[in-house]
């Protein structure tokens, strides 16, 4: 899931309360990243609408992609979230490929059939590394520029790619909008209410909360899935499509990380330092800009006004009504499509 600004150090007794009350109310059914010690199964990621997938070695990675769309057409990159995948795009993609784009949509690190090409690589997920997955996605592909689009994890890339390399993004559209952060921004503590909404992220700081995760893989995300959109009532079929990406074997290391990183209770790469630097000055966007929320969104988010400022270039937000939740592409797929489109004419 997403957030702007992270919660505080001091969670142990917070976090083990919080744990118990969830578990009172049926809410939930040591620990560095490292590569996991389970051997990659074969590609087996549903295909569904987005039809047989692609691989391309990119940077650490070999990358699992869908394409749709002509090949000369204008290339717009689709980055899914946590604990999602590149289902959340099934219509989405058609209807742009439709409008003659280019559409390329990778799983990220950790994700679907997304593999890191040595296990001696750290399975590191602090958001610039997520971020240089993209660009090394693009130069292994051949592509200067692109538009970049997302929602949770993926937004959050989006947004680092276009405010640090905004030569590299032709547009950008970005649900729940200003979405980087850095470590030390969650020093100071949040209201009660607020942190309550994080405490799957106080669960996974502990061995338990990992161990958890790693064994209700599925059971955690139908949870994450119910408590982010209320009021989207997706099939069995819609969910099992996507949790099928979250049996990756890196999978629960890159999870773990991500949001311990993000608490300071774990390190990230030193060839990363320089980019988490700059992040940590909170750079504007200036590259044309829609930001998008669904009227139900049942996950953390910051409001409109708090980050408008940021985007310092052609810029327009938009709220989509009718019970919308934080998967938004896929809850809403003629919205997003449609402001994938627009904001090329901004």
């Amino acid at each position: 899931m997403t957030r702007a600004t992270t919660v505080p150090h001091r969670f142990n007794v917070l976090g083990a309360s919080l744990l118990a009350c969830l578990f009172q109310l049926g809410l939930v059914g040591s620990a560095a990243a490292a590569p996991s010690t389970t051997a990659p199964a074969a590609a087996a990621t549903p295909q569904g609408a987005l039809g047989a997938l692609k691989h391309v070695r990119a940077g650490v990675l070999d990358v699992a992609y869908a394409e749709l769309g002509p090949a000369k057409g204008p290339v717009v990159i689709l980055l899914h979230g946590w604990p999602y995948d590149i289902h959340s795009y099934d219509e989405v993609a058609p209807l742009l490929a439709a409008k003659g784009y280019r559409v390329l949509v990778p799983f990220a690190r950790g994700y679907g059939d997304t593999r890191f090409l040595s296990s001696g690589t750290p399975r590191n997920a602090e958001p610039a590394a997520l971020a240089q997955d993209v660009i090394d996605f693009m130069d292994a592909l051949g592509i200067k520029r692109a538009g970049l689009a997302g929602f949770d994890w993926g937004a959050r890339s989006a947004n680092i790619v276009a405010a640090l390399w905004p030569e590299r993004v032709r547009s950008l559209v970005s649900v729940s909008g200003y979405l980087i952060s850095s470590q030390a921004a969650g020093s100071a503590p949040l209201p009660p209410k607020a942190e309550l909404q994080w405490w799957y992220q106080f669960y996974f700081a502990t061995d338990r909360g990992r161990d958890g995760y790693d064994k209700n893989r599925h059971d955690f995300a139908r949870l994450i899935w119910q408590l982010a959109s209320p009021q989207w009532k997706f099939d069995d079929a819609t969910f099992a499509r996507s949790a099928a990406a979250l049996d990756n074997p890196d999978q629960v290391a890159i999870a773990i990380h991500n949001y311990r990183w993000r608490l300071g209770l774990a390190e990230g790469e030193a060839k990363y330092a320089p980019l988490e630097q700059r992040l940590a000055g909170l750079p504007n966007i200036e590259v044309p800009t829609i930001t998008m929320e669904g009227d139900a969104n049942g996950a953390p988010h910051p409001t409109a006004e708090s980050y408008a400022k940021r985007f310092t270039g052609k810029y327009e937000y938009r709220l989509i009504s009718g019970g919308i939740g934080h998967n938004l592409p896929q809850e809403s797929p003629q919205a997003f499509a449609q402001a994938v489109i627009d904001v090329d004419h901004l």
